[in-house]
């Protein structure tokens, strides 16, 4: 079985990280320039959450706020689900699905050790059947 562990040996640890007094302009910038769809927020090296594109969307663009002006401590998201790396795949989609969420920080001893999103779920789902058909092949054809 899978585990998260295996995904972040995949893709890697790094997080971005911005500090929470950051704009959210300045964030978004961020994100656009990484490629990313979320960013880890934190103040004076504590993890406090995440910014998410989604949290833009609802808590900026819908609510008339000003990306310049709202540092993005007001519109992060907190309270997320707390995975480790021995956590499934299985846990991770099910944890995603039921909250409606599309990214899990990982911890290890109270530590941020990364973040994964439903995309990496996915990833490492069909890189996992791709492996049993490969096995299933030679195993047929031996």
């Amino acid at each position: 079985m899978k585990k998260v562990s295996d995904i972040l040996n995949r893709k890697g640890r790094n997080v971005v990280t911005i500090d929470a007094a950051t704009t959210v302009l300045d964030a978004l910038k961020l994100m656009a320039d990484k490629n990313i769809g979320a960013v880890v927020i934190s103040e004076h090296g504590k993890y406090l959450g995440l910014m998410t594109e989604r949290d833009y969307a609802r808590k900026v663009i819908l609510l008339g706020r000003s990306s310049h002006e709202t540092p993005v401590r007001e519109i992060m998201s907190t309270g997320l689900p707390r995975i480790v790396p021995e956590s499934s795949i299985e846990t991770c989609m099910h944890i995603m699905s039921e909250s409606n969420i599309r990214y899990l920080p990982v911890f290890v001893d109270d530590e941020l050790s990364g973040i994964i999103s439903i995309n990496d779920l996915v990833t490492e789902t069909i890189l996992s059947h791709l492996e049993t058909i490969e096995h299933l092949k030679t195993y047929i054809q031996s």
